[in-house]
Parts: C-alpha cells; structure tokens; sequence
C-alpha cells in the first residue's frame, strides 16, 4: 500500500508539469500531504508515539490543510487565477519531468546499497528535481513558493526512509523550515502583489534601489 501511495505521489509531479490554474497546484500540494500521512502512518508504526503522533500531524495538518489554505489565501488577494504562459510549454514540461522521474529510476538501480529504499529514493529525488524545474520555468512568485513546497515534500520523503531511527529533533527542524519558510514567502508575495498585480518574476528586473 505504501508503493500506491508513493507511485500516486510521482503521479502528481507530472500532473503540476502541465497545469496552469494555480488552484490546481494548491489541491495538488494538499493531495500530497494526504498521501504523506498516509505513508507516515503505515511506515512509522514502529516508531515512539510522541514522535508518530508529531510527525502525522505536521502532514495533516500543515501540509494538507495550514499551508493550502494560505497559498488558497495568497491567490485570492492578488487575485491570481492562472498561470501567465511558463516557458516553456505544458507538453515539453510533460516530457520533461517525465525524464526527470525515468532517470532517476535508473540512478536508483545504479546504487548498490542494501540500506537504499529504492521507491523512496526515487520518489523524493524526483520531487527535489520537479520543484526546481517548476521554480526554474514558471514566472510568477507564488509558484516559486509552491516548487520550494514540492523540494520539502521531496526532502520528507527522504526522512521517511529511515523514520523509525529519526530523533524528533530532525523533524522539528522539517517543520519549523516548511513553516517558517512559507510564511515569510507568504508575507513577501502579500507585499509584492500591492506593487505588481501581475506578481511576475519578469517585473522584478525592473526594480531599482
């Protein structure tokens, strides 16, 4: 069942690489934080309480629910309904991070290592790389700050490969990163959408000291 959830999670990076409405990156980072609950749950079981009971609440209830809601409130203010023409086209994104997951694949079989989660690696690798692709090809700032959610949803998954044997510690730091990171992003695009309507990268050469 964990396999599904972890397929179902690479599933969703080729769905960000051709969506355009941003309510759609907003359900689909929500999505994955269900599908990180649940793999949490299945794969932490052995895990102190304290520390499951930390770490299944920081999936549901930031990653599902806190932090879609605020990106959810980011769009409306600024009044962003759609993405203005990425830089490349859907289908050559499609292509794209398709590569991105099949070259991982390959890495992960390259890697002689009894430790190695294979599924895991996989999975998270291609998150980091979707993230950076989406904050690399996507002019506008609140979808920089959804491909930075999508490199910790990666960055998680990583974590979750050797979870039992993870302090809390470490998932304080996660959390405290996501949190914070998003919330000040949140703050700077609040900021630059009373200037630029547009909140377009493109429009951030123009600014002057």
């Amino acid at each position: 069942m964990i396999n599904v959830f972890l397929i179902t999670f690479a599933m969703t990076l080729i769905y960000l690489s051709i969506a355009n409405r941003m309510l759609s990156y907003i359900r689909i980072i929500a999505f994955q934080g269900l599908l990180l609950f649940g793999v949490s749950f299945m794969e932490l079981g052995e895990m102190n309480t304290v520390n499951l009971i930390f770490i299944l609440l920081e999936t549901i209830v930031f990653k599902a629910i806190a932090i879609p809601l605020l990106l959810n409130y980011i769009i409306k203010r600024n009044k962003i309904t759609r993405e203005v023409e990425p830089f490349l086209p859907n289908f050559i994104s499609l292509i794209i991070v398709t590569f991105i997951i099949i070259i991982t694949f390959l890495f992960s079989n390259i890697i002689v290592d009894p430790n190695l989660n294979k599924i895991y690696f996989v999975v998270a690798l291609s998150a980091l790389f979707t993230g950076l692709y989406i904050i690399i090809t996507r002019k506008k700032i609140i979808t920089h700050v959804m491909g930075f959610l999508i490199i910790e949803n990666g960055v998680f998954i990583l974590s979750l490969a050797v979870g039992n044997e993870m302090p809390m510690l470490v998932n304080t730091g996660i959390l405290l990163d996501l949190f914070v990171s998003v919330l000040v992003l949140g703050i700077f695009v609040n900021k630059i959408g009373d200037v630029l309507k547009d909140a377009d990268v493109e429009k951030l050469q123009n600014l002057k000291d």
